[in-house]
């Protein structure tokens, strides 16, 4: 899963990154505002980690930022502002959760897992995430994994938004555009290798052969299918 670590303060980002990269988190750091905004154009990442008081923009600017721009990945406050009004703003501008400094990297670990499982629940997904199979492949949604006999695959959140769109619209060609609209939050993207590189490295985790695949098919030209 991409993480965007937005953090001014580089004794704490570098600390962020090191142990979430650990994890199996790939993490970009950004120290202001307006490099965060661009690292997300840049990186598109899955989960976001903002503080408040940055240079340039501050989260605030930055969370309203996002959500006007339609962006839906989650987004986690983490500052030392600790008033109730500070939280509050905070959720009311779309952010997901608030954590306090000083805090310990378990529980941001742990916030970051609830964050994706909640979103979840509350998107397209949901009808699906007891389990759905995708020929001899069966994918745990709420677990953000999936599983061939033995073999267990870590999935990010954007994965599972793939594969769950597939397997509703199975026998049928998804297009780039509603991929962007379901997945991503945008209403079109175009010119973009965006998709077409997200589901080259799917392929290579969840299929038997990536080069001869059987669970995500190329309509070119025009999108993907699941013949399910």
């Amino acid at each position: 899963m991409r993480v965007l670590v937005a953090e001014d303060d580089p004794h704490i980002a570098e600390g962020l990154r090191q142990v979430l990269e650990a994890e199996g988190y790939r993490v970009t750091v950004a120290s202001d505002g307006r490099a965060a905004l661009d690292a997300v154009d840049a990186v598109d990442p899955e989960i976001v980690l903002l503080d408040i008081m940055m240079p340039a923009l501050n989260g605030y600017d930055v969370c309203r930022e996002l959500r006007r721009r339609n962006r839906t990945m989650p987004i986690l406050f983490i500052s030392a502002k600790s008033e109730e009004i500070d939280r509050v703003l905070g959720l009311e501008l779309g952010a997901d959760d608030f954590i306090m400094k000083p805090f310990g990297i378990k529980e941001v670990i742990a916030r970051i897992r609830a964050v994706s499982r909640r979103c979840l629940e509350r998107g397209p997904v949901a009808a699906q995430r007891a389990k759905f199979e995708m020929r001899d492949l069966c994918v745990f949604p709420a677990e953000l994994r999936a599983r061939r006999e033995r073999q267990v695959i870590e999935l990010s959140l954007r994965d599972v938004q793939i594969l769950s769109l597939l397997h509703r619209e199975r026998a049928r060609v998804v297009d780039r555009d509603h991929f962007f609209r379901e997945c991503w939050g945008y209403d079109h993207l175009p010119n973009s290798r965006t998709l077409d590189q997200h589901i080259s490295k799917l392929r290579k985790r969840i299929e038997l052969d990536p080069r001869t695949p059987e669970i995500i098919l190329t309509v070119h030209g025009v999108g993907y299918r699941f013949d399910g």
